[in-house]
């Protein structure tokens, strides 16, 4: 019995310990994720780009970096209980001043954190825009939904000679951050083998899939080279099932092989939602939701953050506040743009510029779901708190 229970405690210090670092570096045991994300608060938050930024580019660039518009809106972000936010890198702002980024870089955690906001930073993006330019941002177009928000590495993926920059990018930026207590996560592609979006076709890169089923492994090992103490990640996001490996694409299977905790995006209703979870929960491993919330599509706050609170998924919905960004348009503004009169519903975000919100009882569900326990909903998010007198019915 004695022995029994000592290799019980041994058990136990092995499934609690961290990662390994240095050249061995492996993937998280689903014991190892599963530790470190009892360890986190219940991850609640938004992707995030500030109102006056039109894109990752207008963010970060040194002519456009606003600190304090973000000390604003991630004031707004720690008032209404969230504690991570989704924020998108660039590699080409890391080649224009790699010391000027990650000191941009910086200094935003240094205000997330203020907050009590550890952010999930994403290294490259396969949506919309593929041919990137650093400088001064082309303006919105009128009512169309995220019109200028831009790819990286784009294009420059066909090119195999730009493949040590992004391994230099890939492994300053992680490896600068590796041990930072201020970072949630590393969120390696959004939608790697997303065909772009938008008007974009003519400019998307031929056979486009084969090239991210090539480059996101090796993205996977320059990151994990660096040994992070943070997990790594890359979110699936097709509409199919994902409960077996045998029926997923290249991509897909990279995603689910080498991530530490398992992202995913859902954009539908909550059935739709419980169901990517359960296809998903059968890996063993944590499981963070990087996208969700499409009004229009059935997604919202007030039917699927609940579900994801009660099943301890972590949340982050799209779009935090109105701005340059527009994603309060639907999609279908690419084909028929809100030029004339709003859409009845909108599609993404929380708070309007002046940080007012959307809709209040949106921002009643965020604050109690965030105070309540692990795994509760309090009556009060889970449906509408009714409070008539007599006299009144």
């Amino acid at each position: 019995m004695k022995y029994a229970l000592l290799a019980m405690a041994m058990g136990v210090a092995v499934a609690m310990a961290p990662p390994a670092h240095g050249s061995d570096a492996a993937r998280w045991t689903p014991a190892q994720a599963k530790a470190w994300y009892a360890r986190q608060r219940w991850p609640l938050g938004s992707n995030y780009l500030p109102a006056d930024a039109i894109n990752q580019l207008e963010m970060w660039q040194a002519g456009t970096f606003d600190p304090a518009r973000i000390d604003l809106e991630l004031g707004w972000a720690q008032q209404m209980g969230m504690n991570t936010m989704r924020v998108f890198l660039h590699d080409l702002l890391w080649q224009q001043d790699a010391a000027g980024f990650k000191q941009r870089i910086d200094a935003f955690l240094a205000i997330a954190s203020k907050h009590g906001i550890k952010p999930i930073f994403v290294l490259f993006d396969s949506c919309w825009d593929p041919e990137p330019k650093l400088g001064p941002q082309r303006p919105p177009i009128p009512g169309v939904h995220n019109s200028g928000w831009v790819q990286g590495p784009g294009v420059a993926m066909t090119d195999a000679s730009q493949y040590p920059r992004f391994e230099q990018y890939v492994k300053d930026i992680v490896g600068s951050f590796a041990k930072d207590p201020r970072i949630l996560a590393w969120d390696v592609w959004n939608e790697p083998d997303n065909p772009g979006g938008g008007n974009y076709d003519p400019k998307e890169p031929k056979g486009k899939a084969d090239y991210v089923a090539k480059l996101l492994p090796q993205v996977f090992a320059w990151a994990r080279g660096v040994s992070p103490a943070q997990p790594l990640t890359s979110g699936l996001w097709h509409d199919e099932d994902w409960s077996d490996p045998s029926r997923l694409n290249p991509v897909e299977r990279t995603q689910i092989e080498q991530s530490d905790v398992i992202s995913f995006h859902n954009y539908g209703w909550p059935e739709e939602f419980a169901a990517r979870v359960k296809q998903l929960s059968g890996y063993g491993r944590p499981l963070i939701c990087t996208e969700y919330m499409a009004r229009g599509a059935g997604s919202t706050i007030d039917g699927v953050l609940p579900l994801g609170k009660k099943l301890d998924v972590g949340m982050v919905n799209w779009g935090f506040v109105e701005g340059r960004e527009q994603t309060n348009l639907p999609w279908d503004s690419w084909q028929h743009p809100y030029t004339l009169q709003p859409p009845t519903l909108w599609f993404h975000d929380l708070l309007h510029g002046d940080g007012t919100a959307y809709r209040q009882r949106e921002i009643d569900i965020l604050r109690s779901l965030s105070q309540a326990p692990r795994g509760v909903v309090p009556a009060e998010a889970a449906s509408y708190p009714m409070q008539l007198s007599a006299a009144g019915r």
